[in-house]
C-alpha cells in the first residue's frame, strides 16, 4: 500500500547535546543536518532522522516507564553492523550481540544510558512479524 505510515524521525531528549551528537554520529554514521545551541537534527543517507534536544544534566528517562524506550536501527550489511559494534566497544557502550531467526542485533547504551539497538537485516528483509523477546527484558 503506497500510503501506509512509516517512521520519519525520532525525537530524543538528552542530557548533553555535544556528547550525544558525538555518540550517534560515531556509532550510527549519522550526519548533522542542522543544529542550534540546544538541539540537533541528525540524518542518514537513507533519510532516517534523529532529533536530539538537550534537557540538562538532571533530566532522567527511567526504563520501563510509559513512553518510547528505544529505537531499533538497521544497517545495510554485516560489515556495517560489525562497525557499529566496534564503535560501541570503543566507547565502552557495548552490551551484547544476539542472533535469532535470521537477524543479528547489537545492543549498547548511549551516554544517557538509553538502549541502542542496531540490527541486520532489518524488518523489511526478515519475514515473520514477531515481537522481539528484548521488549520483555525488564
Amino acid at each position: 500500500m503506497a500510503d501506509e505510515a512509516r517512521i520519519g524521525a525520532a525525537v530524543m531528549f538528552v542530557q548533553q547535546l555535544d556528547r550525544s551528537v558525538d555518540f550517534y554520529t560515531g556509532v550510527l554514521g549519522l550526519t548533522v543536518a542542522d543544529r542550534s545551541p540546544t538541539a540537533a537534527l541528525l540524518s542518514s543517507s537513507s533519510g532516517a532522522q534523529l532529533i536530539l534536544r538537550a534537557m540538562g544534566s538532571n533530566a532522567v528517562h527511567p526504563l520501563g516507564a510509559v513512553g518510547v524506550q528505544y529505537v531499533i536501527w538497521t544497517v545495510a550489511g554485516m560489515a556495517a553492523l560489525e562497525r557499529c559494534e566496534q564503535a560501541l566497544r570503543d566507547r565502552r557502550a557495548y552490551r551484547q550481540t544476539r542472533a535469532s531467526e535470521g537477524s543479528t542485533a547489537v545492543e549498547g547504551r548511549d551516554p544517557d544510558d538509553m538502549v541502542v539497538m542496531i540490527t541486520y537485516p532489518g524488518p523489511d528483509q526478515v519475514h515473520g512479524g514477531r515481537l522481539p523477546a528484548r521488549i520483555y527484558g525488564w
